[in-house]
């Protein structure tokens, strides 16, 4: 039976497939990402029963001293926020080897503990899930009409009817999307106003700078000091900014330390708010050295738009920010949609300045390429000059040609251009 409230209306993730597929083959799922995406909610509508740490403490108590009823049944039993009370994981791993079959744990994390607390391996017995604030098809913001996955096995864009074409003027398209990107897809931000969802992210960041981040750092920090790293994090979204220029940024009168930095994003990352876009390293049919550095992302631009202090007409008005920002919203998508796909989101940079935006890869080599834009034509034709030499440099003998090549733009409708590339609004992009 559901451990959720009757008449509860549950809102589809993309995840839920992925979830229900692994919790069928292995014992464990463990299902990880920042506080207040939805995972318990997820991870709820999946479980029989439910430990549930943050909120009661007798549970918590239980799982610190290794006493947990873990053998009692019904499964699959869920384990929410297990992080905070670290000796569960080792107490699930062998009751899962006693217990024997899947679909036995749940166990969901706001948080990564130190590789000491996981150093005894799950394989066999844990599958991990990545779950992110909603993508705008979960929101319902996207139609979905332009599948990733159809796109990775070579398909087209150009079969589209009608019913894909948003009539409003471009203008009008884009504050909707604006309106979006800063509401973010946190799903307690779901029915606010732009306005209201920026004020509880506010809150938000200022809880994770003064809990959040001392909980997993294990030291003192300063919470001014972290809040001023976001905001610098902010500042650099969809770039590659080198540590220096990190540090310098948030220190007051001086650069901070390069351990200070590192502790800190560390504790962004382990909290699931920082995550990085890394570097493709493809082969090349040209001497072009590969630049490795990541492109900095937080897990949702509507945290960076909290962070500026922007709104949307600010953001309407400043197209240079808007730019990275809705870069920024592409990659999180793609990355909710990739992952229903089995792929990997990465960006391509070399030593003769061709940078593209977001290469996504499946697992069996089949990869596109994407360049994100607000929808110009003239930055459409820039976009697809890039693409295009990308393709060129790509040594098609080694590795297989892109399945498709593709501008993502604010605006307008999908179509394919005569030289083959596709070009699609993230408002019709889905899994």
């Amino acid at each position: 039976m559901s451990v959720l409230p009757e008449h509860f209306e549950y809102r589809n993730r993309v995840v839920d497939a992925e979830a229900e597929r692994l919790l069928r083959l292995l014992p464990t799922l463990v299902i990880e990402g920042p506080r207040g995406c939805g995972k318990t909610t997820t991870a709820r509508r999946l479980a029989e029963r439910e430990l549930l740490l943050e909120t009661d403490p007798s549970a918590r108590g239980h799982a610190e001293h290794g006493t947990l009823p873990l053998g009692d049944g019904p499964y699959p039993l869920l384990i929410d926020e297990w992080q905070l009370a670290p000796a569960a994981w080792n107490a699930v791993r062998h009751a899962s080897d006693l217990l024997q079959g899947p679909g036995r744990f749940i166990l969901t994390g706001s948080a990564s503990p130190s590789d000491e607390v996981t150093r005894h391996s799950g394989a066999g017995r844990v599958a991990r899930v990545r779950m992110r604030p909603m993508s705008l098809f979960e929101s319902s913001d996207s139609t979905g009409d332009v599948s990733l996955g159809a796109l990775l096995d070579g398909g087209s864009c150009s079969a589209l009817n009608t019913r894909g074409h948003d009539p409003r003027s471009p203008d009008t398209q884009l504050r909707r999307v604006i309106d979006a990107l800063c509401r973010g897809g946190w799903p307690a931000c779901g029915d606010l106003s732009p306005a209201e969802a920026q004020e509880f992210l506010h809150l938000y960041l200022e809880e994770l700078c003064r809990v959040d981040v001392r909980r997993v750092a294990g030291t003192r920090h300063d919470p001014l000091l972290v809040r001023r790293a976001i905001t610098s994090l902010a500042r650099n979204t969809a770039t590659s900014p080198s540590g220096a220029t990190l540090a310098a940024d948030i220190g007051v009168q001086r650069p901070i330390a390069p351990d200070t930095l590192a502790g800190y994003l560390d504790a962004l990352t382990r909290n699931f708010i920082l995550e990085d876009q890394p570097a493709w390293t493809p082969r090349l049919r040209s001497r072009a050295r590969l630049r490795r550095a990541p492109k900095r992302h937080l897990v949702d631009p509507a945290l960076a738009v909290c962070a500026l202090g922007a709104g949307p007409s600010q953001l309407f008005n400043d197209r240079e920010t808007l730019g990275f920002l809705f870069e920024s919203l592409a990659v999180r998508d793609l990355r909710v949609y990739a992952g229903s796909a089995g792929a990997t989101v990465s960006h391509y940079h070399d030593s003769n300045h061709l940078e593209v935006d977001i290469i996504v890869q499946r697992r069996d080599g089949a990869w596109l390429a994407a360049e994100v834009k607000l929808g110009r034509p003239a930055a459409v034709d820039q976009a697809a000059d890039a693409l295009a030499r990308l393709r060129r440099q790509i040594d098609v003998d080694r590795m297989p040609e892109p399945a498709k090549l593709l501008v993502i733009t604010a605006t307008g409708h999908a179509y394919e251009r005569p030289d083959g590339i596709a070009v699609a609004p993230l408002t019709m992009l889905g899994p």
